[in-house]
């Protein structure tokens, strides 16, 4: 995988335009000069989550004897299961924090940016290829940006896509999602088909 691919992936992953109404919602109870200190907050925080879950993905598949084509079968049902939940929304709540109280982590940095799809992902990609580790931490640093950016401007993302425009978005996002995990799926299946 390019690292340029691995990046889109991991943002399409993140799915930030689909978090913004959640997002949203969260923060809405919280004053308005605190919301940004709180939303760059929790962005920091699943930020060293996920370069976690990069680094040590692989010493945790070693200690547990996974191999590279279980992990990428895995990671296909995973995203393909993500992606359906993108397309045909679940309806429920967001949170359980009472108003006016500050999220910590949870639920915004977990599960919302750092959700164990992504976790998923990035565990796949530092079993891939070891020795590019560099390319990884860039392609997740990029789609973390972008992710970040818009999170950052949620009002005027809202305002310009409408909530049809943001659905519409994110349904697109995860049939893009659906088209990559079975692409992992098969490659899983295959590279286990020539090992026999």
């Amino acid at each position: 995988m390019e690292t340029w691919s691995a990046a889109i992936t991991l943002f399409l992953i993140m799915d930030p335009l689909g978090n913004l109404p959640v997002f949203m919602s969260v923060l809405k109870t919280i004053e308005p000069k605190r919301r940004r200190i709180v939303l760059i907050r929790e962005l920091f925080f699943s930020l060293l989550i996920m370069m976690g879950f990069l680094f040590s993905g692989q010493a945790v598949l070693d200690f547990l004897s996974v191999k590279q084509e279980t992990v990428s079968i895995a990671g296909g049902i995973i995203l393909f299961l993500i992606a359906l939940k993108m397309i045909f929304p679940q309806p429920g709540g967001v949170t359980g924090l009472p108003p006016g109280e500050e999220p910590f982590i949870v639920p915004l940095a977990i599960p919302m940016i750092a959700g164990p799809s992504i976790l998923a992902a990035l565990i796949l990609l530092a079993n891939q290829d070891h020795s590019r580790m560099l390319d990884w931490s860039l392609a997740l640093l990029a789609a973390w940006s972008v992710s970040a950016v818009i999170l950052m401007f949620s009002n005027l993302f809202h305002r310009i896509l409408g909530e049809r425009g943001l659905i519409a978005i994110e349904r697109l996002m995860g049939m893009i999602l659906i088209m990559i995990s079975i692409q992992m799926l098969l490659d899983g299946i295959g590279k286990f088909y020539s090992l026999m």
